[in-house]
């Protein structure tokens, strides 16, 4: 579980707290920065000592996170965000208003739907201009503009969804409950499997072939882990499942426990999200007091216990090796693979990786079938996703949308279309891991992986940010890159490098004629998507590649600019 920090607590008092607990090094730093407001020299070395840690390794792990400040009362300086959207906002300039109070900036925080967020200790604030900071609860999604049938949003909405009696009272755990009672773990599993649920975190792995080589796999225990690490610039819907409904997230880990034998999970919440982490700890402790979550759930000999781990802030910890070596207490570098984390996941043990919005789909399709689910998609697409779409469009926020929905139809008749007097020049994919798409193809895409993909780009995680007629192309790319260069982990150098290569070249930097430049770009991307160790270093050219395809003319004039 989650425990609160005494201010009184001494550090052998906080190290005896949570040496106990399972990937206790995270929660201990966290207690000694909360305590501190900041980590010290004693306080690391206290930390390493108890944990039999390397200090030398622990002081490269601290510092590897944007948010652990190592300077007395850095927890209490003001973050602002300077993300795509929110720099569009005022983000830069709140940062320059409030530098005289140590502030610094940090990458998106996941409001893209409300900027501009300022993250001070514990607390968010949200406002485009100083005087106009106020603390704002998460914006509920909108209605769904279509009438279509939703699954995850579908009584989000409702009065008390986020309580335990308000989640029942809208059919939460009628799916646990069936599973539990009345179905074996294989069952379980093949009716996942028959729904074609797949991974909403961006790989679109199958969800019911996961879950069957957990099972199948030796070793024990067995972990659960929620990937609430909503890093990627643009997306927030995640913030909003887990505020609005977050047993959801607890039931539809309980299910996966249940179905892959599971006995432990863990919910690894970004630490942009301070206020959520005691309100779904609040969550847990309801659910364990009603024997939905802990031992002998609803009478039976299933046990599994569920436990909050904050990060600190690395982009990297949403690819699912840099998030279990994050929990372990490592370097959050990328894992080798093969191995998979199905055999060799937390622990080296078999581990189920899953994002919020797979989760929470879960009981919904365990109340009701799988071929409910696969009727909510078109054109022969299961299932519904959910997008969060910022920038400049006029309404802005979360919509759940079937697969295979045209672009346009949520662009124009669901979120509004541009600002009055305006028209769209371009709408990320993907956050900003799948580049941009323009021109013709926001009018012919529809929102499934294949049809995105046959434009050179990725639906992925589906946050969508849209930029109008106002918008400079090279420089919203030179921003994009200049993010992928900031959190590239550098394990590999063709993506250490190369991000910082693209950077250059969108800066103005090496002035070439438009061949040459072109030449350079494309070989440091081909090499890139090749040879990179993860997903980063794979997407970031898309960034570029789609740039040089839709918007030619920029990039002469960026180039030419450049070389006079």
């Amino acid at each position: 579980m989650l425990l609160p920090t005494d201010p009184g607590s001494t550090d052998s008092e906080l190290i005896e707290r949570w040496r106990g607990e399972p990937a206790p090094l995270l929660a201990l730093l966290h207690a000694f920065h909360d305590r501190d407001g900041y980590l010290s020299e004693t306080a690391l070395r206290a930390i390493a000592q108890n944990l039999r840690m390397p200090l030398a390794d622990l002081f490269g792990t601290v510092t590897f996170y944007h948010h652990f400040s190592r300077e007395p009362q850095g927890l209490n300086a003001p973050r602002i965000c300077t993300g795509p959207v929110c720099s569009l906002r005022g983000g830069r300039e709140m940062l320059a208003a409030l530098a005289s109070q140590g502030a610094t900036a940090m990458p998106c925080a996941g409001r893209c739907d409300e900027p501009v967020p300022v993250l001070q200790g514990q607390r968010v604030l949200v406002g485009t201009k100083l005087d106009q900071l106020v603390h704002k609860a998460t914006i509920l999604p909108p209605p769904n503009p279509g009438g279509i049938e939703e699954c995850v949003f579908a009584e989000i909405r409702q009065p008390g969804r986020n309580t335990l009696a308000g989640y029942r009272r809208t059919g939460g755990y009628e799916g646990l409950t069936r599973a539990v009672t009345t179905m074996t773990p294989s069952a379980v599993i093949e009716f996942v499997r028959q729904s074609k649920l797949a991974g909403r975190g961006g790989a679109g792995f199958p969800t019911g072939q996961k879950w069957q080589a957990v099972a199948d796999a030796v070793g024990q225990p067995k972990a659960i882990v929620c990937n609430a690490d909503e890093g990627e610039p643009g997306c927030f819907k995640d913030r909003a499942i887990l505020d609005y409904d977050p047993f959801a997230v607890i039931e539809g880990m309980t299910i996966a426990a249940y179905a892959t034998g599971a006995t432990r999970g863990f919910i690894y919440l970004r630490y942009e999200y301070p206020e959520i982490a005691a309100s779904f700890q609040r969550a847990i402790d309801a659910a364990v007091a009603a024997n939905l979550v802990g031992n002998n759930i609803l009478g039976t000999a299933f046990h599994f216990a569920l436990y909050i781990r904050r990060g600190a802030g690395a982009y990297i910890c949403g690819e699912e090796g840099s998030l279990l070596n994050s929990l372990e207490g490592k370097h959050p570098f990328p894992r080798n693979r093969p191995p998979f984390p199905v055999t060799h996941g937390f622990e080296n043990l078999p581990t189920a990786v899953n994002n919020v919005e797979t989760l929470a789909s879960v009981p919904q399709i365990m109340r009701r079938s799988p071929e409910w689910y696969q009727g909510l998609g078109r054109n022969g697409h299961a299932g519904t996703k959910l997008v969060s779409l910022s920038g400049d469009v006029q309404q802005p926020g979360n919509y759940e949308v079937p697969f295979g929905l045209p672009l346009r139809t949520l662009l124009y008749e669901w979120a509004g279309g541009p600002l009055p007097g305006r028209s769209l020049q371009a709408v990320t994919m993907a956050g900003l891991s799948g580049g941009f798409l323009a021109k013709d193809d926001l009018a012919t895409v529809t929102i499934d992986e294949p049809s995105i993909r046959s434009k050179g780009s990725m639906l992925g995680a589906a946050g969508m940010i849209a930029f109008d007629d106002r918008r400079n192309m090279v420089e919203v790319a030179h921003n994009a890159m200049e993010f992928f260069a900031h959190e590239s982990c550098g394990k590999c150098f063709p993506c250490r490098i190369g991000t910082q290569r693209l950077t250059e070249r969108l800066a103005g930097a090496s002035p070439q004629t438009l061949p040459i430049w072109l030449a350079e770009v494309d070989d440091i991307s081909q090499t890139m998507k090749a040879v990179s160790a993860c997903g980063l270093g794979m997407a970031a050219p898309l960034v570029i590649e789609s740039l040089v395809r839709y918007f030619p003319e920029q990039v002469a004039q960026h180039v030419a600019k450049v070389s006079d």
